[in-house]
C-alpha cells in the first residue's frame, strides 16, 4: 500500500486522538473555573453570614412594628366605630325634631297616626344608638386604654403620638362617662319618651264606645255578646309601637297606669250614659230603706245595665286590651291591666247585687231576685269566656258567690211566703162584709204570677240547687217542677187553714157562709184556665175549692133565705079552724115580711158578694126559693088575710134583688180593685200580668 494513501482506519483513530485531547484540555480549564467559582462562593458565604448578623434586628423590629399596628388598629377601629355611632346618634336627634314638629303642625288624625309612626321608628332607632354606645363604649375605652399604657411602657412610639393618643382616650371616656347617661335620661329620649306617653293617654281618649242607647229599646240586642272592636287599625297599630317602645325604655308602669286610668275612664263613662244611680245605694240598710217602687226600677235597670257592662263594655274592652299590649311581655300583661278595669266596673254592679240579696226577705223581692236569677245563669257562659285565665278567677269566684246569694234569698223569700201565711192565723175573724181577704187575694196572685212561665223554671231552679246543697252534690235531686208543685201545694194547703180558721171564729152563721163561698169561689175562678191551675190539677181545684163554694152557697141560701120560706110553712095549723087560722096567717105573713126587710137591710149594709156571676147565682136562686113561696102563700090563704094591703110578689121580687145590688161595696164582673194597707194595687181584670207588688204591703191580720 502507498504511503500517501492512509487508512481510513487510521484517520478515524487520529481524529479521536485529536478530539481526546481537545477535551482534556477543556476539562483542564473547566476544572481550573471550578476551582475559582468555589473560592467565590466561599466568600459569598461568608458575606452572607455577615449581613444576616447584621439584618436580624431589623427583621425584629420590624414585626414588633406589625404586632403593635395591628394592637393599635384592634383598639382604634371601634373607638371609630363608637365615634360613627355618636354622629349617628346626632343625626337622629336632628331627625327627630324635625318629626317632633312636622307632628306638631299636623291636624289630619289619618295623616298624624302615619306621622307618629315615623316618629316612633325614630325614637326607636335613636334608643337602639343609644344602647349601642352604652354597650360597646366601655370595652372600646378599655381597649384604648391598653394600648396607651402599653405604647408608653414599650415606648414604641415618639412621645409626641404618645401623648395625643393618651389625650384621645380622655376625650372619649369624658364624653362616654357624661354623656351616656344624659343621652338616656336627660336627653332628647327622654323627651320623646314623655311625649309618647301623651299621645299614648291621647290616642287612648278618643277610642270610645258606641252609644248604648235606650235600654228598653235596644235589650234584644245584647242577648249575645257584642262583637264590635274598639279603635281603628292604624290606632292600635300606633298603639301597640307606643306600648312596646315604652316597655323597651323601662317605662311599662307607667304604660299600664295610663291605658287602665284612660279605659276605665272611657269604660265608666259609658255605662254613665245610662244614669245608673241607683247603685249608689248598696248596703241591705240602705236598700230596704228604698220605697218598693224605686227599688223594682233599680234591680230592672240593674239587670239591663249588668248585661251591657260584660256583654258590649268590657268584651270591647278585653279584645282592645289584647290588640295592644298582647306582645309586651310575652303576653302577661294585658290580662292583668283588663283585669283592674274590670274590677272597678263590676265591683258597683256586684255590691249592688249583693245588697238585694242580703236585704229583707219580703215576699214581693222574689220575682226581681228570680230575675236577677235568671240573668246571671244566662250570662255565665260568656262571663266564663270573657274572665278566663289566671286574671279572671276572682271576677268568676265573685259571680258564683252572687248567684248563691241570690238562690239562697229566693228561696228564703218564697218559704217565708209559705210560714206567713201559715202563721197569720191568730184569731181574728173574717172581713164583717164576708168579703175576700186580702191575704187570700195577694197569696193566690203571687202563686199565679209565680206560675207563669217566666218565674216557674227558675224558682223549680232554684228549690233544685237549694236541695242539691243541703243534699250533696252525688244526691239526686228531685225535678225542679216538682219541687215547685209541692211547694206550692203546701202553700194553698196553709191557704186553706188559714180560711177556715177564720171561719170557725165567726158567730154569724150567714156571715161565716158567705165569707167561705166567696172566699173558695175566688181563688177557683182566678186559679181556673191559668197556668196555677194547670199547675195544682182540675179535679184538685174542684174538690178543694169549688165543691166547698158550692156546698157553702148552698148552706148560705138555706140560712138566710130558707129561714124565710119556713115562716110559711102552713102544714102544722092545717087542723086548726078557719078563724084561728086567719090570725095565724096574719102573723107569718108580717113575721115573714119583717124578716124579709133585716135580711135584705144586712144584705145593702154588711153582707158582699163581689163575683157578679156568683152573685147574680145566688140571688136568682134566692128570688125563686123565697118569692115562690110567697106567691103560693098567698095565693092559698089570701082569702083568710085581715089585712088586704100586703106587697106583691112583683114588689117583693124587686126587694129582694135590690138587696144584692145595694151600697159601694158592688164591683164589676169578676174584678176586684184593692190596695193592700194603701200600698199594694192588684188589677185582676187586667190578668196576673199586671200584678203590682207593694214592697211593704202587710197581710191580713
Amino acid at each position: 500500500m502507498a504511503p500517501n494513501e492512509q487508512d481510513p482506519t487510521l484517520l478515524s483513530l487520529e481524529s479521536a486522538c485529536s478530539d481526546l485531547k481537545a477535551l482534556l484540555l477543556a476539562s483542564k480549564k473547566l476544572e481550573d473555573c471550578l476551582g475559582n467559582m468555589d473560592t467565590k462562593f466561599d466568600g459569598i458565604e461568608a458575606t452572607l453570614s455577615t449581613s444576616s448578623r447584621r439584618v436580624a434586628p431589623l427583621q425584629s423590629l420590624a414585626m414588633s412594628t406589625k404586632a403593635l399596628d395591628t394592637r393599635i388598629n384592634r383598639a382604634v377601629s371601634p373607638a371609630l366605630a363608637l365615634l360613627d355611632r355618636f354622629k349617628f346618634y346626632e343625626s337622629l336627634q336632628q331627625k327627630l325634631l324635625d318629626l317632633s314638629s312636622k307632628l306638631s303642625q299636623e291636624k289630619t288624625p289619618q295623616k298624624r297616626l302615619q306621622n307618629l309612626i315615623d316618629y316612633i321608628n325614630c325614637v326607636d332607632q335613636l334608643n337602639e344608638a343609644i344602647i349601642s354606645i352604652n354597650q360597646e363604649g366601655e370595652p372600646v375605652i378599655q381597649r384604648l386604654q391598653e394600648v396607651v399604657e402599653f405604647i408608653s411602657r414599650t415606648k414604641a412610639a415618639d412621645q409626641y403620638r404618645t401623648e395625643r393618643l393618651r389625650e384621645t382616650l380622655i376625650t372619649l371616656k369624658t364624653l362616654y362617662e357624661t354623656e351616656v347617661d344624659a343621652m338616656r335620661f336627660e336627653g332628647l329620649l327622654d323627651q320623646a319618651l314623655l311625649h309618647m306617653q301623651d299621645e299614648f293617654e291621647s290616642i287612648l281618649l278618643q277610642i270610645k264606645h258606641q252609644k248604648v242607647g235606650d235600654l228598653s229599646q235596644q235589650q234584644a240586642e245584647y242577648d249575645t255578646v257584642v262583637d264590635s272592636d274598639l279603635g281603628s287599625e292604624m290606632e292600635i297599630e300606633v298603639l301597640r309601637r307606643i306600648s312596646d317602645t315604652l316597655a323597651a325604655n323601662d317605662c311599662l308602669d307607667i304604660c299600664i297606669d295610663i291605658y287602665v286610668k284612660v279605659r276605665y275612664r272611657r269604660a265608666a263613662k259609658a255605662l254613665m250614659r245610662l244614669n245608673p244611680d241607683y247603685l249608689r245605694t248598696y248596703t241591705p240598710e240602705g236598700i230596704d230603706e228604698m220605697e218598693w217602687e224605686s227599688l223594682e226600677t233599680a234591680i230592672t235597670l240593674w239587670i239591663q245595665h249588668f248585661e251591657v257592662a260584660v256583654k258590649k263594655v268590657l268584651f270591647s274592652e278585653k279584645k282592645l286590651s289584647y290588640r295592644v299590649l298582647g306582645k309586651v311581655m310575652a303576653g302577661l300583661v294585658w290580662p292583668e291591666c283588663f283585669a283592674k278595669i274590670a274590677d272597678k266596673i263590676l265591683a258597683v254592679f256586684f255590691r249592688f247585687g249583693e245588697g238585694v240579696a242580703r236585704s229583707s226577705k219580703e215576699p214581693q223581692k222574689l220575682f226581681k231576685l228570680l230575675d236577677m236569677f235568671e240573668t246571671l245563669e244566662k250570662l255565665k257562659p260568656e262571663f266564663s269566656e270573657i274572665f278566663d285565665g289566671e286574671a279572671g278567677v276572682d271576677f268568676c269566684t265573685r259571680f258564683r258567690e252572687l248567684e248563691k246569694l241570690i238562690i239562697d234569698a229566693s228561696s228564703k223569700v218564697f218559704w217565708e211566703f209559705g210560714l206567713q201565711i201559715e202563721g197569720n192565723t191568730d184569731g181574728i175573724p173574717p172581713p164583717q162584709d164576708g168579703s175576700v181577704p186580702k191575704l187570700v187575694r195577694y197569696a193566690i196572685n203571687y202563686l199565679k204570677y209565680l206560675a207563669t212561665k217566666n218565674y216557674r223554671e227558675a224558682m223549680g231552679n232554684v228549690l233544685e240547687t237549694e236541695q242539691i246543697w243541703k243534699a250533696g252534690i252525688l244526691s239526686k235531686p228531685d225535678n225542679g217542677e216538682d219541687l215547685l208543685k209541692e211547694a206550692i201545694f203546701n202553700i194553698m194547703d196553709a191557704l186553706q187553714r188559714n180560711i177556715e180558721s177564720k171561719r170557725s171564729r165567726c158567730r154569724d152563721k150567714t156571715l161565716v157562709n158567705i165569707f167561705a163561698m166567696n172566699t173558695y169561689w175566688y181563688i177557683y175562678m182566678r186559679t181556673k184556665n191559668s197556668e196555677l191551675g194547670e199547675l195544682l190539677g182540675d179535679q184538685y181545684m174542684k174538690r178543694k175549692y169549688k165543691s166547698v163554694a158550692e156546698e157553702s152557697a148552698y148552706m148560705y141560701q138555706m140560712q138566710a133565705w130558707g129561714v124565710l120560706v119556713s115562716i110559711l110553712d102552713m102544714e102544722e095549723v092545717k087542723t086548726q079552724e078557719k078563724d084561728v087560722i086567719g090570725g095565724i096567717v096574719t102573723e107569718k105573713i108580717e113575721t115573714f115580711l119583717k124578716y124579709v126587710n133585716d135580711t135584705c137591710q144586712k144584705h145593702k149594709e154588711y153582707y158582699n158578694i163581689p163575683d157578679e156571676d156568683l152573685r147574680e147565682q145566688i140571688k136568682e136562686a134566692s128570688l125563686k126559693l123565697v118569692v115562690e113561696a110567697y106567691t103560693e102563700f098567698l095565693d092559698s090563704y089570701s082569702g083568710l088575710l085581715q089585712r088586704k094591703l100586703y106587697p106583691t110578689p112583683e114588689r117583693l121580687l124587686g126587694l129582694v134583688g135590690r138587696a144584692f145590688h145595694g151600697g159601694d161595696v158592688t164591683l164589676k164582673r169578676r174584678t176586684l180593685t184593692d190596695r193592700m194597707a194603701g200600698r199594694l194595687a192588684t188589677s185582676l181584670e187586667g190578668g196576673i200580668n199586671d200584678f203590682q207588688r207593694s214592697r211593704s204591703e202587710s197581710f191580713d191580720v
